[in-house]
């Protein structure tokens, strides 16, 4: 990889480190998502803590840092070196999960996932879109609906025959969503998952 490569894909982890709902908490001067509700730093909590206003701000910046440093490498690169783009998506996605400039205490990654996706390989993206608002529809449960869109997006990439660091890069990050969910998913079993739920 070149320099530039190397840039790209740590800003795509910098940008990704941008924790929307704790900016957006501190401008509304709301307490931190971190040590409130159910102490994660994402949408839903921040429904929780400051209302539908506070939790739109932060979807939309859970998504947009995910978008920006693909697209930045979607220009940079002509759409050209497809492992340059998955390694920048997944940069910014585990900077969202772990952001270096809030003591690496991130959300869960669903809206950065979908972020990074979606401009990185936009079918699988909208697949994924899809699949969770009909499973959401059928169920009204958030986490399941985004947990088995993700389940079926690696096999949509394979199905389709994407390159393999999109097939990897995919199946990577279901499973670390499977792994910040673990909570969620154990509600699940147990029956007893909120709805709506992130």
């Amino acid at each position: 990889m070149s320099i530039i490569d190397i840039t790209l894909i740590l800003s795509g982890y910098l940008f990704g480190s941008l924790s929307s709902a704790i900016i957006i908490a501190k401008m509304m001067s709301l307490p931190d998502p971190r040590s409130e509700g159910s102490n994660n730093p994402g949408a839903t909590n921040m429904m929780r803590i400051g209302g539908k206003k506070a939790a739109i701000f932060t979807l939309l910046g859970d998504v947009l840092k995910g978008v920006i440093p693909v697209a930045i490498t979607h220009f940079a690169t002509l759409g050209a070196d497809s492992l340059v783009l998955m390694c920048v998506a997944f940069a910014a996605f585990l900077g969202h999960l772990y952001p270096v400039f809030f003591e690496f205490k991130g959300g869960k990654g669903v809206a950065t996932a979908i972020g990074v996706l979606f401009t990185a390989i936009w079918p699988i993206g909208l697949f994924i879109c899809f699949t969770w608002a009909s499973i959401y529809l059928l169920v009204r449960i958030s986490s399941l609906s985004a947990l088995t869109a993700f389940l079926l997006a690696p096999f949509f990439a394979f199905y389709m025959d994407y390159q393999d660091a999109v097939v990897y890069t995919t199946s990577l990050i279901t499973i670390i969503l499977f792994w910040r969910h673990k909570t969620n998913i154990q509600k699940l079993i147990a029956g007893t998952e909120g709805k709506p739920s992130k």
